[in-house]
């Protein structure tokens, strides 16, 4: 016959099995906070939206506007973007128009992550 297992209790946050659950619930460490940024589900399609937004400008400065604003809406989020907008617009670079229709995809294109 064999021999039985002896009965040990758990732990606070502990399955059935001695593992913990739930992110970081061993250290007791926060979770990370959590930064409204660029979907990159729909990267393809923001990046379309934006060329089209910003069409009216010349082709010197347009790919540069557009690179910028992807990459800090992705990396950084999407209120740093929009100081890059809000500066742009102050050097004269985009018009209210434009920016208005920049800040509209930020707003529709963005996700918590």
């Amino acid at each position: 016959m064999a021999a039985r297992r002896k009965y040990t209790p758990k732990k606070p946050g502990q399955n059935k099995r001695g593992r913990y659950y739930g992110y970081n619930d061993r250290n007791e460490t926060p979770r990370p906070k959590r930064i409204k940024k660029l979907d990159m589900r729909k990267s393809e399609e923001f990046n379309f939206m934006l060329s089209k937004a910003v069409e009216s400008l010349p082709d010197s400065i347009r790919g540069s506007i557009t690179g910028g604003i992807y990459a800090i809406a992705s990396r950084q989020g999407i209120s740093e973007a929009r100081d890059f907008v809000i500066k742009k617009k102050e050097e004269g670079v985009l018009d209210e128009g434009t920016q208005k229709q920049i800040w509209n995809l930020l707003n529709d294109y963005s996700t918590y992550r």
